[in-house]
């Protein structure tokens, strides 16, 4: 089962409906054509009152290829970095509190895209991957356009020193370094799919 976020209301597209539907849905899909799965995302987005929608066939990877094709695509990579006091790496954007991540650039690996966004939004290197994340999907508008974001996540290390500086140009105004045991500030006030992360990685 995959999840999209729509802010902070949930797409779930499944191949088992009998096993993931949960009965607090608002919508429900089977896929039958790429208009009609058109339509039923236009008319999601719409309806705020709609916080949950099902969309479901029989296969799964194929489903998501085609929801994703419905979208404008972009790919984005971040990390969930802990330092030697086991505190992690927070940003405050927008005024709201987020992990730091960012956009694919053309020829870098994933891992790459990882790092560098990481160094690049909090002025701190270098970093080391430990493992990889489940990745999140999340929508929002951009010129009057739906785009679909796909965000890889790495857990990470940082052994140093350096006091994280946040990447003004990129309207961050916070770096800092959060005890993992005390994140109720950030959850209060964060996105959905960042729970998620936070969520899996402290499990």
């Amino acid at each position: 089962m995959y999840k999209v976020f729509f802010k902070d209301r949930i797409v779930f597209l499944t191949n088992n409906i009998d096993r993931d539907l949960s009965p607090d849905f608002g919508a429900i899909f089977k896929y039958s054509n790429t208009k009609e799965l058109q339509d039923f995302i236009t008319n999601f987005e719409k309806k705020e009152e709609i916080k949950k929608a099902f969309i479901y066939h029989h296969d799964l990877d194929e489903l998501m290829v085609l929801f994703g094709n419905c979208f404008k695509q972009i790919t984005a990579a971040g990390g969930v970095v802990y330092n030697s006091n086991n505190e992690i790496l927070f940003i405050h954007r927008l005024g709201v509190w987020d992990l730091p991540k960012g956009k694919a650039e053309k020829g870098e690996s994933i891992e790459e895209t990882a790092l560098r966004e990481v160094e690049e939004e909090c002025a701190i290197s270098p970093l080391k991957i430990i493992k990889p994340l489940n990745s999140t999907f999340h929508t929002y508008t951009l010129k009057g356009k739906l785009i679909l974001k796909k965000t890889y996540w790495y857990k990470m290390e940082y052994a140093g020193n350096d006091i994280p500086k946040p990447q003004l140009e990129e309207d961050i105004t916070e770096a800092c370094w959060i005890p993992s045991n005390n994140v109720k500030k950030v959850t209060d006030n964060t996105y959905p799919s960042i729970k998620e992360v936070l969520f899996e990685v402290e499990s």
